[in-house]
Order: C-alpha cells, then structure tokens, then sequence
C-alpha cells in the first residue's frame, strides 16, 4: 500500500510597521495562512515583529530571527555561502590517530533517538511581504528552511489553478518573472559551459533560457488573446454584467445563481482564474450576458495583473461592474478598495457599478443595520438565498431599461436572415409588413440599434 506523502509543514512571518494597526496586521497574517492552507501546508506557527520597515537584510531582529531558528531547526545566524578554507596538511593534523582525510558521517548514537522520533520541523517560512533576493537567502541560511515570500505563494497557487491555455500561459509569463531574478548558483558550482554559449556560466544559460521562453509564451498569449478580443468584439453592443472584487468574496456562487451554470465554486482563494461568460437567467430579450472574472488580493503581483489583461478587460468593456463583497469579514472595506484600485490602474473605475454586499447570512441583525447605514444604495443578498439572487436580477434588468430607447428598424423580405441577429440585440415590440418587408418596433441599447442599422443598411445596398 502506497503512503500518503507527509503534509508540508510552514511557519509565518509578518511585520507589522508603523502605518499599519494591530487589526489589519492580524488579518493580513490570517488571509496569509489561507493562502498557505490553499498551497495545501500546514500552518503550525507564527513569529510577528514590529519593525519600522521591511528593508533589513534578514528582514527580522537578532531575537525574532533566532524564535525562528528555534521553531525550523536553524542556526539563527545568517552564515556565508563559502566553505571554510581548509589545507589537506590541516585536515591530517585535526583529524583523529589513524583517520584518513575526507569528510565523515558521525554515526548515531543512543542520544540520537529521541531528537530521530521528535516533531518534524517546518518545511517552509512563509513571509507575509515581497523580499529581495538577498533577503530569501539570509533567511534560509538562518532558519535551514525554504523560503516563500507572499507573492510567491500567490503565483504558485496560481499555478497550480490555471485550467485554460491561456490562463496557463499568463501564469507561466508571471511565474519566470518572478523566478528570474530569484535564480542563483547551486551548491555544487557553476562552472563555465563548453560548445554554444562557452563562456556562460550555468546561471547565466538558465536565464537566458528563461528570457527566450519568455518570448516565446508572449507570442502565443498574443496569438491567444487576439482570439478573445475577437469574441469579445462581436460581444461589444451585448448587455454585459462583469462580477468583480477580492478572491473568495462569492463571486462563482453568484455567478452560477444568476446564470445555471456549472462552474466551479470552492471555498478557496483563486479558485476562478479564467473568465467565464453566461447568459442570464430567465434569459430576457434583449440577452444579458453575465462574466466571472478573477479574484483580487492585497498585493496582487503587478505581473498577473499585466499578465491577465483579458480577464480584466471583460471588466474595462463591461456595461455594468457589480462589486461582489464578502459583508461577513470584518475587512470588507480595504478589501473593496483592493478591487477598487485594481480597476483603477486599467481605467475600468469609469463604467457604471453597483456594490453587492455578498454573504449577509453570516451578518447578525446589528451588523445589518450598520451595513445599510453605511452603504445606503449597496444591495444586500446571499447567493444561496432565490429571492436574494431573483431581487439582484431585477436590479441588473432595471439598470438596462433605463439605458435603453425605442426605434423602428425595416427589415426587407430579401434579408430576413437577420431576423435571428434582430431578436439576439434588442427586444422586439411589435412587426408590421409593408410592400418592401417588415418594419419592426423595438427597444433596445442606442449602440446596438445603431449596429442594426448599419447592418440593414448595407444589406439594402
């Protein structure tokens, strides 16, 4: 029988400066922890400091460096990567009467055992902050454990996350970019190459071959994106809804409420990270079409947030952003403003929104009371509740109509393909024929009555 592979084991480390108070500290270390629960580790300690800053070269004081030491097993001292100097006429004069020179494997002793049978030590320090390269490397000389910084845990869970090619393609740009500059030499050397590239050192080929990799996923992210832009072009004068905000906020619930869709819904962070694009339902005439779009999360690295431009555009082109929030944490609003200042960067924070306070099955009554108070105009539901979602479809519905005006379109008998395009756009009030066709009143969004009729214009033509 096989055995299940050991759970790997991590510590968090946080540091709280002077801008930052004790409650956002302490949530930013717990989402931190579900970020590692999502790696699939386990979290079995915490070492928090107040610092003025984050720029230290072990990031930690001597003390907290050495708390750390003492939960993975390390030295607590940031040693040099250099082996001593060590002459073989040294080695023969250290070395016991009749021992050859070399290195030796201490056999156990009895006093061994109890250390062979005690808790395994963490695997992983985790740091709740993006750390330098030199930083990563003091810090597992100290502690003996591999280090993670936050935004290295999220592009690993981004990875492991993607399903679409072009999800994994974004995911694969953002993760060399982060992995580049973060490469060193192994220990056993980095001697010079012989053949193509002499003169290269082992380190330098693996960057290059990075660089070159990176080339070549840009080209076919390009290829991949011109496909999406396409199908999002022939979206453009469609009523569309974009569900937006922070990971985990409800957004995939909502989605399928509204929708009947399948898609995946988990209690995890990053569970969506490629869009998804549903018709609403009751579906309406004309359609309104409803997209679930990635999660934010505070220090979301500026390489996915470049990287997944396709996801986001759906938000930038959208007709309505709903502003999914999970009432029920007590940092709903800095997560709010996250989302917020993630759309501002692409210039989405012009189109039209509403914020849906997600969740409110968690909120007792006084906390409901504050909610309304505080966002008078929010609309407050839980995905799971019918009534809830059917309000929500209601309000979306209502935000078209008052968008929408009326006009009469002449369809001519010779072109009534376009029948099906017609009923797909706008909502037909009435037909009527003539001589020449069928004049049909209809309402609908300006922009797709004025397609329409250029359509039936160059068709008459």
């Amino acid at each position: 029988m096989e055995t299940k592979p050991p759970t790997p084991r991590a510590v968090l480390v946080g540091i709280q400066t002077p801008e930052v108070d004790d409650v956002a500290h302490e949530a930013s270390l717990e989402e931190l922890g579900r970020l590692v629960k999502t790696l699939g580790y386990e979290v079995v300690g915490t070492v928090s400091q107040r610092r003025d800053g984050t720029g230290a070269g072990s990031l930690l004081g001597t003390g907290k460096l050495a708390e750390l030491a003492a939960l993975t097993g390390g030295s607590g001292v940031v040693t040099t990567m250099a082996p001593p100097p060590r002459s073989k006429a040294r080695a023969r004069f250290e070395a016991p009467p009749g021992a050859l020179p070399g290195p030796a494997t201490p056999a156990a002793t009895p006093a061994d055992a109890p250390a062979a049978e005690a808790a395994p030590k963490p695997d992983f320090v985790i740091v709740d902050h993006e750390l330098s390269p030199s930083q990563i490397r003091n810090l597992e000389r100290a502690t003996g454990a591999e280090v993670l910084d936050r935004t290295g845990v999220i592009v690993e869970i981004f990875h492991r996350h993607a399903k679409t090619r072009e999800a994994k393609l974004q995911v694969e740009m953002a993760r060399l970019k982060y992995v580049a500059p973060r490469m060193r030499e192994s220990s056993g050397g980095g001697g010079r190459q012989q053949g193509p590239g002499a003169g290269e050192s082992t380190l330098d080929l693996d960057r290059r071959k990075i660089r070159d990799r990176l080339a070549e996923l840009k080209d076919q992210l390009e290829a991949v994106q011109r496909d999406s832009d396409n199908r999002r072009t022939g979206r453009r004068d469609q009523l569309r809804v974009a569900l937006v905000g922070y990971t985990n906020a409800g957004k995939s619930s909502l989605m399928r409420a509204l929708t009947g869709s399948e898609v995946l819904v988990e209690d995890k962070l990053f569970a969506t990270l490629d869009t998804t694009v549903r018709i609403l339902q009751p579906e309406t005439r004309p359609r309104v079409l409803v997209s679930d779009t990635v999660g934010f999360i505070k220090q979301l690295p500026h390489d996915l947030v470049a990287s997944f431009r396709s996801t986001l555009t759906e938000a930038l082109e959208a007709s309505l952003l709903l502003f999914v929030v999970d009432a029920s944490d007590p940092t709903y609003e800095a997560q709010l403003e996250v989302s917020r200042s993630v759309l501002r960067e692409i210039g989405a924070d012009v189109v039209p929104s509403r914020l849906v306070l997600n969740k409110m099955d968690r909120v007792d009554a006084a906390g409901r009371e504050a909610l309304v108070a505080r966002h008078p105009d929010a609309i407050l539901l839980s995905a799971h509740a019918p009534d809830d979602v059917s309000a929500l479809r209601d309000s979306i519905i209502a935000f078209f109509e008052a968008e929408m005006v009326e006009d009469a379109l002449a369809l001519p008998y010779a072109k009534q393909g376009l029948i099906g395009e017609i009923y797909d756009s706008v909502r037909v009030l009435s037909e009527e024929y003539d001589e020449t066709g069928r004049v049909l009143k209809v309402r609908g969004l300006p922009g797709a009555i004025a397609r329409l009729q250029r359509s039936l214009a160059a068709a008459g033509g």
